[in-house]
């Protein structure tokens, strides 16, 4: 069974811009492994009946191998490789140009194995046209597709083609792409998809090399690389196109989902635990938190600044005082009703110590979570919110459509991330909320271990 395959859909070009090429690859859809076995096994048999083999003999010379020069960190999900077996058509005219490591085209120098931006039949871009970032990266430009040169053929200086793997924009992912053996929810750009992310594939195809618009230097990302950081173009996931499966992805964060190299990822700092958490979740769960307490028309309470810390007497120490690293009491406020949060016990405190404690107030940054009760050594501290008296009961909470129940804050709240302070800010945008504060921050928790991350 052969395929013909062909580069994406696109408008039909006008044919002063269109660059010729007699040529077609075709390549078999079979498991490479399964066909080497079976070409095999048909020259056994036809060497044992003293014959060439037929056709199917002709046909395994005619078809070649192509290792596949991507090597994805992940990997698909029945294990296959990316090596193609294909041919190209017309065969002799192919096979009886000259092969070469190199050609020139308006003075630049493309060599085999290197990426090129090749023009998709559209009007080719002009210097004029053409934009750099302040990486000095060039600007994708629509008129342009991404290849990989893996061979070099000529006739004359007239007719020089390149055998070339396309790179695929996430955008032009097929509706029956499949991740992990199940398909995609939707096809094309996928969450986690970075603005300069191509998606390698052994899709090929020949060209003429007059439809070569520049040089494109493009990277692979290995994603336990913590430090890389993506400033121009560059792929990590791979797309087999005889069964358009892509290629697993690192996942991470709670969500279990991967990650977008655009967008912000916070460490938890707890060397046990050290996952990668995604800046979104971090500002859904402080907004879930800060909905669960203050609702719908609660006002959030700024708690006052804590006392300044009492000389012990006698050499005695009191433990209800507030933390002397971070400035903040240790327990969370009693206000005759349930607590939503717990606290973090430490050693050595006695009772007398731990009840005068819970008639303190705590800050947004330093309270821990959990039920009514004190929790034990251990329990992972976590920040609280102060409500005004009585906030705390429940509140009523107009029904919602599917997407609003699973994010019950959006209109209500927002959030920013805040780095470098390891806090998130949160802001009121309840019009109808009268008295306490407007705007605040909760401290970052850990998803996953559930601490507060320092």
């Amino acid at each position: 069974m052969s395929a013909s395959p062909r580069k994406r859909s696109r408008a039909e070009p006008a044919e002063d811009t269109k660059a010729e090429c007699p040529f077609e690859v075709k390549y078999e859809s079979e498991d490479i492994k399964t066909k080497a076995r079976k070409a095999a096994k048909r020259r056994k048999q036809a060497q044992q009946l003293g014959g060439a083999g037929g056709a199917d003999a002709e046909e395994d010379e005619i078809a070649k191998v192509q290792p596949s020069p991507f090597t994805p960190s992940g990997s698909f999900k029945n294990d296959e490789n990316m090596d193609l077996r294909y041919w190209v058509e017309p065969r002799d005219k192919w096979m009886a140009m000259t092969r070469y490591n190199s050609f020139v085209l308006n003075s630049a120098k493309y060599f085999s194995e290197g990426f090129i931006y090749i023009s998709n039949g559209m009007a080719s871009p002009t210097n004029n046209q053409v934009k750099v970032d302040e990486n000095g990266v060039r600007q994708r430009m629509p008129n342009e597709w991404v290849g990989r040169i893996l061979e070099i053929r000529a006739a004359d200086e007239h007719h020089v083609y390149a055998r070339i793997y396309w790179m695929y924009w996430p955008e032009e992912l097929p509706v029956q792409t499949k991740d992990d053996g199940k398909f995609v929810a939707r096809a094309g750009r996928q969450p986690y998809h970075g603005v300069n992310e191509l998606i390698a594939s052994n899709h090929m195809d020949v060209i003429n090399v007059v439809s070569v618009t520049a040089e494109a230097k493009v990277k692979q990302w290995f994603e336990e690389n913590d430090d890389e950081i993506q400033d121009g173009l560059y792929w990590r996931q791979a797309l087999d196109v005889r069964t358009l499966s892509l290629s697993s992805v690192h996942r991470t964060c709670k969500c279990k989902q991967p990650a977008n190299p655009d967008k912000t990822l916070v460490a938890c700092s707890q060397p046990n635990c050290s996952t990668w958490l995604h800046d979104e979740c971090l500002k859904h769960d402080a907004l879930m938190r800060t909905f669960a307490v203050l609702g719908t028309d609660q006002p959030y309470i700024a708690p006052p600044p804590p006392p300044p810390p009492a000389a012990a007497e006698n050499g005695e120490t009191d433990d209800s005082k507030p933390d002397q690293e971070t400035g903040r009491p240790l327990s969370p406020p009693d206000n005759g009703v349930e607590v939503q949060q717990s606290i973090d016990a430490k050693p050595g405190v006695s009772p007398e110590a731990d009840a005068a404690a819970k008639e303190r107030l705590s800050t947004p940054r330093g309270s821990a979570r959990g039920g009514g009760g004190g929790g034990g050594q251990g329990t992972p501290t976590v920040g609280t919110i102060t409500a005004a008296p009585g906030s705390l009961r429940k509140t009523k909470v107009p029904k919602r459509g599917k997407a609003s129940a699973a994010r019950p804050y959006e209109g209500l709240f927002e959030a920013t991330l805040k780095v470098a302070e390891n806090v998130v800010e949160i802001r009121d945008l309840r019009a109808n909320v009268t008295g306490g504060v407007q705007v605040w921050t909760e401290p970052l928790v850990c998803l996953v271990c559930h601490t507060t991350i320092s």
